[in-house]
């Protein structure tokens, strides 16, 4: 591979032209390891940023595309309908929680969070209460890359700051602090409380990661939270917006994180792992509420409309993968991950370099006191055969959930070492 011409030409995901990170040459991917040109096989602790949840050259998954690709792999959406999204959409509301109904396609995550936003947005225009405009989010919290995402990611120790003059101003509630096996007191939910209490007019909807905020630093809070924010939100006339792109299909132990809570939001967002990590495909749903009350307003029809939306190949993808995890014991296979994850990252509690050791369903998170230098940690674990990616003071891995007791047992051994040497 021309790595001089990818060094010179390509920009990669946070990373500098000037001065660029070194990327690593993958010839191909197999089971849970992907394989570098020189043939070396790497464990992915990352499930290709926790998407691959079936591991790589899934013969289901590639069967499916296979067949999709013979009939058609793309189509536009408007006006056209065909099997592969019908039969998606279709397993997508018999699996989330009700009454969640109405589902719109999109392509990435972020886009489907923006497509929530605007549901809730012109879900109150349509009412006549066009001055509820404005969301309530989360700090510590982390939703996409577009513009409306990145309005609702935490302000100040999120990755957008640099665009805040150019952000819609929302407002945002303390991270959640009860962890996930704690109760949730008055105390703990009295500031976003105020905030909802002072602010219900001109809130349309409250927007959050269920359970698991993600990319805003990994953190695992009490389904009570989630519960009473439920509450709030129908007391005061708030519409809930569940962010499920990293937490949907299995990944916190649940088939849906909401479900830890025994909740269910007006909007759910799904990405990330909808396609088993095989093609870009995003999901919105709402309830029949939300649908009704867009649909009878000025408008009429709901203002969004992807040019890939409901890509058949994808859709086919979709519908292989969600099989494919619900015909599996994937309850088991996740839970023995997060035990193995817990019993096995635990030696790194007596580091004084590490703050904290947690893990939920198939996410292990190691916290450490100071950030990392994320190039040396990357060099000495794919020394051990191992790819992670750190970021900040965190290094955590989401593995597949085919991963073996003993591949697992390689990447914590890995984490340990390395991390324990800091």
């Amino acid at each position: 591979m021309d790595l001089d011409f990818d060094r010179k030409h390509i920009w990669h995901p946070y990373s500098s032209l000037i001065d660029p990170p070194p990327v690593y040459p993958i010839e191909r991917a197999d089971g849970v390891r992907i394989y570098l040109e020189d043939g070396r096989g790497l464990v992915d602790g990352m499930s290709s940023w926790w998407s691959a949840l079936h591991g790589y050259n899934v013969p289901e998954l590639n069967a499916a595309m296979q067949a999709q690709m013979e009939k058609m792999s793309h189509v536009m959406f408007g006006g056209l309908t065909h099997g592969p999204a019908i039969d998606l959409c279709r397993k997508l509301v018999e699996i989330t929680p009700e009454p969640l109904q109405r589902v719109f396609l999109a392509d990435s995550g972020s886009v489907s969070v923006e497509v929530a936003i605007k549901m809730a947005l012109q879900y109150w225009q349509s009412r006549g209460r066009p001055q509820k405009n404005r969301l309530l989010a989360l700090r510590n919290g982390y939703h996409g890359d577009t513009f409306g995402a990145m309005a609702t990611c935490d302000p100040v120790t999120g990755m957008h700051h640099l665009f805040a003059s150019q952000l819609t101003q929302h407002l945002f509630a303390p991270a959640p602090q009860p962890k996930y096996d704690e109760p949730c007191s008055d105390e703990d939910i009295a500031e976003l409380q105020q905030l909802i209490e002072k602010n219900h007019a001109q809130l349309a909807a409250v927007i959050l990661e269920p359970i698991v905020q993600g990319a805003g630093g990994m953190r695992f809070y009490s389904p009570q939270y989630l519960q009473r924010v439920r509450a709030l939100c129908d007391e005061h006339q708030l519409l809930l917006i569940a962010d499920e792109i990293a937490t949907g299909f299995g990944r916190s132990g649940k088939l849906f994180a909401c479900e830890h809570a025994g909740i269910s939001p007006d909007i759910l967002t799904l990405g990330k792992a909808l396609t088993g990590g095989t093609m870009t495909l995003a999901a919105t749903l709402c309830t029949d509420k939300v649908a009704e009350g867009i649909c009878r307003g000025e408008a009429g029809v709901f203002m969004h409309g992807p040019t890939f939306m409901g890509n058949p190949l994808a859709c086919a993808a979709a519908n292989a993968s969600i099989d494919l995890l619900l015909a599996g014991p994937w309850q088991q296979r996740v839970s023995a991950i997060e035990g193995q994850l817990q019993r096995e990252l635990a030696p790194l509690r007596q580091s004084s370099a590490v703050a904290d050791v947690r893990a939920l369903g198939a996410i292990g998170v190691v916290e450490m006191r100071e950030p990392v230098n994320m190039m040396q940690v990357q060099e000495a674990l794919i020394a051990r055969g191992v790819w992670l990616r750190p970021f900040g003071k965190l290094v955590y891995a989401m593995p597949p959930y085919v991963i073996s007791e003993e591949d697992l047992g390689q990447l914590t051994g890995a984490m340990v070492e390395v991390l324990g040497d800091l």
